[in-house]
């Protein structure tokens, strides 16, 4: 194997700078050139890319986001759009590509192995830590570092002013950042995909709470279960006093990543290349029980990784 390409694909996650890094020094270390893709997939299919050497890489570990930056491509959808970007990485004498990111991006990597014959490797980067197959995703870390911080300065206000709060946190179909913040907080209530609301014995346990005493009440809500204001609207008709609402948005994408991603994304890119060198592909590189894991692509997206109930019980029973 003289080269590869990485790229990072879909939503950012605190941590890709590291795997860049990572992956980058493994393949140089082994003589193997890196040519690191601009805007994910739409890099490729423009044929923007950069070399990146030994020293391009030193110095973004602390990095929040990405720097061969991303996009989200949906005519990758199309068989012609990937058989154009295989022709390009072949064109390049690209022997294989390294692809940092969720659920779509790997998806679009398995399409190029088995209709393209590109070698691919997947390393998991999501904040939603949405992905079979992996114990955390590179990024989940950080993001919910971010958002608790967020949520504990939250609950001092709501105390000193007697209210209630509705947090709006990032999760289209996943609880999980709600979940583990709520949890992490000691939220009052929590809102998950997973779990249908009933808004009446939400509101009669906050009025509960507030005949004994308690004067403030955080509620965390992931987006896709209900709107923050929607949450809000409910409420306020059946407790009777006023609620606040704040929706944390993209700030719980960025930062710097916290030691866990750094250290996570630097192990799981350098299997990436080690796993290219053993001849191994059309894998995902993921965290089992502390050791590092190759997963066929077709078993992780086959599945969906689910929420564990457990937690969800164990939340209830501490809020």
């Amino acid at each position: 194997m003289k080269r590869i390409g990485i790229i990072t694909s879909g939503g950012d996650a605190p941590g890709m700078n590291a795997a860049i890094r990572s992956v980058t020094r493994s393949a140089v270390v082994e003589g193997i050139e890196v040519y690191g893709f601009l805007r994910g997939f739409a890099g490729i299919l423009d044929k923007e890319y950069k070399k990146l050497s030994y020293s391009d890489v030193g110095g973004i570990m602390e990095r929040g986001g990405t720097i061969l930056r991303t996009s989200r491509v949906p005519e990758f959808k199309v068989p012609e759009v990937r058989k154009k970007a295989a022709d390009i990485l072949k064109e390049l004498g690209v022997d294989a590509l390294v692809i940092i990111g969720g659920e779509g991006s790997l998806t679009g990597g398995k399409l190029l192995v088995e209709e393209q014959g590109i070698p691919v490797v997947g390393i998991p980067g999501s904040i939603d830590n949405d992905i079979a197959y992996t114990d955390m995703c590179i990024g989940v870390d950080t993001c919910l570092n971010t958002v608790i911080d967020a949520m504990q300065k939250l609950k001092d206000t709501a105390s000193s002013h007697e209210r209630a709060f509705i947090v709006e946190v990032m999760g289209r179909t996943s609880g999980y950042i709600a979940l583990m913040a709520g949890l992490a907080v000691g939220a009052e209530a929590i809102i998950i995909p997973e779990v249908p609301i009933d808004y009446d014995s939400l509101a009669e346990k906050m009025w509960d709470e507030r005949k004994r005493g308690k004067i403030n009440s955080i509620v965390v809500v992931a987006e896709g279960s209900a709107s923050a204001y929607t949450v809000a609207r409910h409420l306020e008709n059946k407790i009777g006093f006023e609620t606040r609402i704040t929706i944390l948005g993209h700030v719980q994408r960025g930062g710097s990543p916290s030691a866990f991603d750094r250290i996570l994304a630097s192990r799981i890119g350098h299997e990436a290349v080690r796993t290219l060198l053993d001849g191994d592909y059309n894998v995902m590189i993921g965290l089992s029980r502390n050791d590092m894991a190759r997963v066929s692509l077709e078993k992780v997206l086959s599945e969906k990784k689910s929420i564990d109930m457990n937690i969800v019980k164990l939340a209830n029973v501490l809020s």
